[in-house]
């Protein structure tokens, strides 16, 4: 289904404003690969400090777009996974990575 120019335009402004801010693209894409947590997500996105990543973290479960799983211990583990609508995502954050590979300098 395509949309109008104005409301396709309006829907790729809330898009990109969303997920161009720094690390959400990268979480999204590590998770992608299945479920992590806290420290292996840290420790794979070079950069990036822990409460940087809890805030993305937050505001990705906010969105819908992951999920944060408590299972019980002992030890107490938290493990986040992409939902749905994040799986739905990842063709398209894939394909916007081969773009910038061919047509953006490094």
């Amino acid at each position: 289904m395509d949309l109008p120019c104005a409301e396709r335009d309006a829907a790729l402004s809330r898009a990109f404003e969303f997920l161009g801010r720094r690390w959400n693209a990268a979480v999204l894409g590590k998770l992608a690969n299945g479920p992590a947590g806290f420290r292996e997500l840290s420790r794979a996105i070079d950069g990036i400090s822990d409460s940087v990543l809890s805030n993305r973290l937050s505001s990705l479960a906010v969105a819908g777009l992951i999920v944060r799983t408590v299972e019980e211990g002992p030890p107490v583990t938290v493990s986040y996974a992409l939902t749905p609508a994040g799986h739905a995502l990842t063709p398209a954050l894939n394909q916007i990575a081969i773009w910038a590979d061919e047509h953006l300098a490094d």
